[in-house]
């Protein structure tokens, strides 16, 4: 008999930053009020289903995305450093391509795409959050698990999954935020990988907005 197990990629909510930096790893980035209704309405898209397991990013952003689903569903929050949000050695900068463009002192870190030169290797941040999703599915077998993480770290583990390569446009990543990247196993075996957009409830409650 299948033994079917799925581990949950959830993208953190949206995170207050009115200077529109790259916070990267960079510590106190928290959810806007709207990231926290994203992570209710994650809370409410895995209510019901027998989720075993929630892992998260030690980041604050993906902490607070992962609690109210962890509340909901009565289990802890088991912090995963392999979760975390990809290096890159532009951090604090503007989130503007061209505005770092501009400025000849960061030439010398955008000269190949590729790897990325700015920052942690696609290969190797692929090879640590497959790491964590393999934890999460032994430690779900036949149910399912949660692993609240980042865009980048949640794309380049799909394209992996997919043979895909890793090299991209951030431009064409499938990754709301808030989203969810789930991988479906058939025992050990990746059997297929789909993606969903929670619903947010409507904003005129006030008690789902907590």
């Amino acid at each position: 008999m299948a033994e079917i197990t799925v581990v949950h990629l959830l993208r953190h909510g949206e995170v207050h930053n009115p200077k529109h930096v790259l916070y990267g790893r960079l510590p106190g980035y928290h959810l806007s009020a709207n990231g926290r209704m994203m992570a209710v309405a994650a809370a409410d898209y895995f209510e019901g289903r027998p989720v075993a397991a929630v892992f998260a990013s030690p980041l604050e952003r993906a902490q607070e995305t992962a609690q109210p689903v962890a509340d909901r569903l009565g289990l802890p929050i088991t912090t995963d450093d392999r979760l975390i949000e990809s290096g890159n050695v532009l951090e604090g900068k503007s989130v503007s391509l061209a505005s770092l463009a501009v400025n000849p002192l960061n030439w010398k870190y955008l000269w190949n795409p590729f790897t990325p030169s700015w920052g942690e290797r696609y290969t190797e941040v692929a090879a640590r959050v497959r790491q964590v999703v393999d934890r999460a599915r032994d430690a779900a077998r036949g149910q399912e698990a949660v692993c609240v993480s980042h865009q980048l770290p949640i794309w380049v583990s799909r394209l992996a999954a997919e043979h895909r390569r890793l090299w991209h446009n951030p431009n064409s990543r499938e990754c709301a935020l808030g989203s969810v990247t789930s991988f479906s196993f058939d025992g050990d075996e990746l059997t297929g990988v789909s993606y969903a957009v929670p619903p947010r409830r409507p904003v005129t409650d006030p008690d789902r907005a907590q």
